[in-house]
């Protein structure tokens, strides 16, 4: 039976946050990625092609499953070269509230990142799945940040939205409630990152990408780093995409904690 019309809009509607939002779902496509989240999600809807549908041992769930050819996977995907599969789940629980208990105590216990004006749905997919990486199980953005559940962020996880929690809410008053709490943050005025003890807990903000951090927010930070170029005589790019400052920062806590 081919995937009817209405089934082909539901599917291209969840490309707007609107639509994501009233019907509490979100869009993933392609074989790795349906099948990281299909452990984790409550799936609602497989489109698929015969080659993944029967692929051995795979155990599908218990949802409305539409078997398609290429040409109609073609016809109901967001992307330019659709890969087999595509799958609609349900938002998780603490993104279809409008408000949620947030995991204050894990910033005393383990490492947090907290973003600010994220913009770039790349950006913050490759942060969400950095976090992923280095173990950082917590993430909370700014009501500026953009939704993390967007198809082009979803994608850019590769997965890593099944181990990664994240949570949307006004940073100053996150930060407030922590008064005890390490906050760092990468700013021209900061210390060497290299040169600085590094704590195994808190939170770490990564700002916007042309703006950095907001003045609000920037005036909270206590413990504020600086990652040097490389030689510091040397002229070089103003600045880091966040990801891979990201990446940077969250490496080198990883490494001062291996370290002891």
């Amino acid at each position: 039976m081919p995937i009817s019309k209405n089934k082909i809009k539901l599917i291209h509607s969840l490309e707007m946050k609107k639509y994501r939002k009233d019907t509490g779902c979100f869009l993933a496509e392609g074989p790795k990625l349906v099948d990281e989240l299909l452990p984790y999600f409550v799936c609602q809807l497989i489109v698929a092609t015969p080659q993944w549908l029967h692929e051995t041992g795979r155990k599908l769930p218990l949802c409305e499953v539409i078997e398609v050819t290429a040409e109609e996977l073609a016809k109901a995907s967001l992307q330019k070269s659709p890969q087999q599969v595509l799958a609609i789940f349900s938002l998780p629980e603490e993104m279809r509230m409008e408000s949620v208990t947030l995991p204050l105590d894990t910033t005393r216990k383990a490492l947090c990142l907290a973003l600010d004006g994220i913009q770039d749905p790349g950006n913050l997919g490759t942060i969400i799945r950095l976090a992923d990486w280095f173990g950082i199980e917590h993430i909370f953005c700014s009501p500026t940040t953009t939704d993390a559940f967007s198809p082009k962020c979803v994608q850019a996880t590769m997965g890593a939205l099944a181990r990664v929690k994240l949570y949307y809410t006004p940073l100053p008053e996150l930060i407030a409630e922590l008064p005890d709490v390490p906050i760092y943050a990468t700013l021209l005025d900061g210390e060497n990152i290299y040169t600085q003890p590094l704590t195994p807990h808190g939170i770490i903000i990564m700002g916007n990408e042309g703006n950095g951090i907001s003045e609000e927010v920037r005036s909270l930070v206590n413990r504020k780093l600086f990652i040097p170029n490389y030689p510091q005589t040397r002229s070089t790019s103003e600045s880091l995409n966040v990801a891979i400052a990201t990446a940077i920062v969250c490496a080198e806590f990883r490494r001062q904690l291996a370290n002891g």
